[in-house]
């Protein structure tokens, strides 16, 4: 299922956001009518059309996309926001903008997902507080790392700062509080919602010569709630711990919203 403000899409109207690669985006878990942080999303989709296209967004609008979109699913799936502007033009990026909105949607895997093991790669995103489509980069550092035998790779900067998975938080535990790199990130919206409801949480910069001493890995976001991370480069953490099920619990707790 694909519709452009609210009717089915053609692909006429694709060929911007596919051979320009413009536009931003946010990802939500739907359950039963309802997003956790459903607010915080569109939030993020108001900010970053007025960072790359100068433009407004109607909150109400994608909320009446959202639930034309999705009328009649069931069970849990994931519902993609995308904004970008069919009329986009490669030589002239800064006409008038006209920005639309593209919702996706697709089934969601089963919670709580298995562990990852991640190789770290030196990137730091392009506009890194917001959640553009511009994927060549965080894709090919994702390929080079499962090419090496690793599920998804783990961003770092010149001097081995850890700042964020490639489409995901990353937050470790050091047997007293929950650390959160301070870094240049997207601030996911799971990160931000468990930095609200768990006490025990900091930001601080996070080396990865500090990983041996740090009790446990994982990583966050929409799709996978809280999820394991059982290795960076050769430092190994364990797949279970407790932190994981406080955190998993913290986390559903929140109520949804209704869309």
């Amino acid at each position: 299922m694909a519709e452009l403000n609210g009717a089915p899409v053609g692909s006429d109207e694709l060929k911007a956001l596919a051979l320009l690669n413009y536009g931003h985006f946010t990802s939500m878990r739907m359950e039963a009518g309802r997003i956790r942080g459903l607010s915080h999303h569109l939030e993020r989709l108001v900010r970053d059309c007025r960072l790359l296209f100068g433009a407004e967004l109607d909150r109400d609008e994608i909320r009446e996309y959202v639930r034309h979109s999705t009328a009649g699913q069931e069970g849990s799936f994931v519902v993609r926001v995308t904004v970008f502007d069919p009329g986009l033009e490669l030589g002239h990026p800064g006409a008038s903008p006209s920005p639309k909105v593209l919702v996706t949607t697709r089934q969601a895997g089963t919670l709580p997902m298995p562990p990852l093991r991640v190789q770290t790669a030196q990137y730091v995103r392009d506009l890194p507080e917001s959640k553009h489509v511009g994927l060549f980069s965080t894709i090919w550092h994702r390929r080079n790392a499962q090419l090496a035998g690793f599920d998804d790779c783990l961003f770092v900067d010149p001097e081995a700062y850890v700042s964020e998975g490639a489409t995901w938080n990353i937050g470790f535990y050091d047997g007293e509080q929950v650390i959160w790199p301070n870094a240049e990130i997207l601030t996911g919206v799971t990160m931000r919602l468990l930095q609200q409801v768990h006490d025990a949480s900091s930001l601080a910069p996070v080396n990865v010569n500090d990983l041996p001493g740090m009790e446990a890995a994982f990583a966050t976001n929409t799709t996978i709630g809280v999820r394991a991370i059982t290795a960076i480069d050769g430092v190994e953490f364990p797949g279970e711990h407790p932190i994981f099920e406080t955190l998993r619990k913290e986390y559903e707790e929140i109520p949804a919203e209704a869309v």
